[in-house]
């Protein structure tokens, strides 16, 4: 392929004022960054940490101009490697993709093939994006509920930030799964969205928190997915029952947890941290294969709004604002 091939992309620059500009500009393949793997891609996703890249934000992105989108699904256009073959689907997430390595948010992206994974049948590069980190990260979050003794037979699992991309896909995979699930959220018009997707019960978030200024609250859960962090997590933790089982995949809510230990050595609870950036490759594997098959949301297209390019600017804003509910698709031609 011609190097010198434009194609558009969404470039979010440095303004001298300081403040961070994002347009959409004509760009070539040499202007990507160095990789044996280059990507035609179709489909897209936004994030909240794809928000915080647009907006300038030092924990995820510092070197500028940049292109955002930490997910992005698409052809093979050439692989040095010999990984992958030219028309092959791939789907890419994590790792450094639309942190500091131009992501989603262009027609093209050039990154190391150990990054791809082939697209498994059963899952449309679309459905991949609907699902994107958002979906991965839900859906390893269940897995490790799974793999510390959580079944469906043993009580409620609770959801928090239930609403969101995360939140939501945990709920409807639990639910598929023969899980009674409980979505905490602080959006109180969202409880028919929830029940359609498999929730049992939908919580206001104050419920999750009362009385966490206890050492102790009273057992609930067989096991929780948290999103949130912060008070949340600590009264998750406190409110789970003998032996059971809480994944952290967010920081929204804080990132500091103020508690004590004992829920850990009076209840046996295990707290397990989820990583979706730099997973191991069998699991990645293992994930987006349960994704394709009996872990798919039953419900997942009623879950995701598509915008193109031009779009990303209002929805990058509202997810910002804690705004969106389920999921956000961005096309490129």
């Amino acid at each position: 392929m011609d190097t010198t091939t434009t194609f558009r992309a969404l470039l979010v620059e440095k303004g001298a004022d300081r403040q961070f500009v994002r347009q959409l500009r004509e760009r070539t393949i040499d202007d990507l960054p160095p990789g044996d793997l280059l990507l035609r891609v179709r489909y897209s996703s936004l994030n909240y940490k794809d928000a915080l890249s647009a907006t300038g934000h030092p924990g995820v992105t510092r070197q500028f101009p940049h292109t955002p989108g930490i997910d992005a699904a698409g052809e093979v256009v050439s692989c040095g490697s010999g990984m992958f073959v030219p028309g092959e689907q791939v789907i890419v997430t994590g790792y450094d993709l639309g942190m500091e390595t131009d992501g989603g948010w262009g027609e093209y992206v050039r990154i190391p093939s150990a990054w791809a994974v082939r697209l498994p049948a059963g899952l449309a590069p679309r459905e991949s994006m609907a699902l994107g980190t958002a979906g991965f990260t839900a859906a390893l979050s269940v897995l490790k509920l799974e793999q510390a003794g959580v079944r469906p037979g043993d009580g409620e699992v609770l959801v928090t930030g239930a609403t969101g991309g995360v939140g939501s896909i945990a709920v409807a995979i639990l639910s598929r799964g023969g899980y009674r699930v409980v979505a905490a959220t602080g959006k109180g018009g969202d409880e028919a969205f929830l029940r359609k997707l498999g929730a049992a019960e939908v919580i206001p978030r104050e419920q999750v928190t009362a009385g966490a200024d206890r050492p102790l609250m009273q057992e609930r859960w067989a096991g929780a997915v948290d999103v949130v962090g912060g008070e949340t997590l600590a009264a998750a933790v406190k409110s789970t029952r003998y032996g059971g089982a809480i994944t952290c995949c967010g920081l929204v809510g804080a990132a500091d947890l103020a508690m004590n230990v004992y829920p850990f050595i009076l209840r046996g609870v295990s707290l397990i941290g989820i990583d979706s950036v730099n997973c191991p490759a069998a699991t990645r594997l293992q994930v987006w294969e349960k994704l394709a098959g009996a872990w798919k949301p039953e419900h997942l297209a009623e879950m995701v709004t598509e915008v193109n390019l031009e779009g990303v600017e209002e929805k990058t804003q509202a997810i910002l604002r804690g705004e969106i509910r389920g999921r956000v698709v961005v096309k490129l031609p």
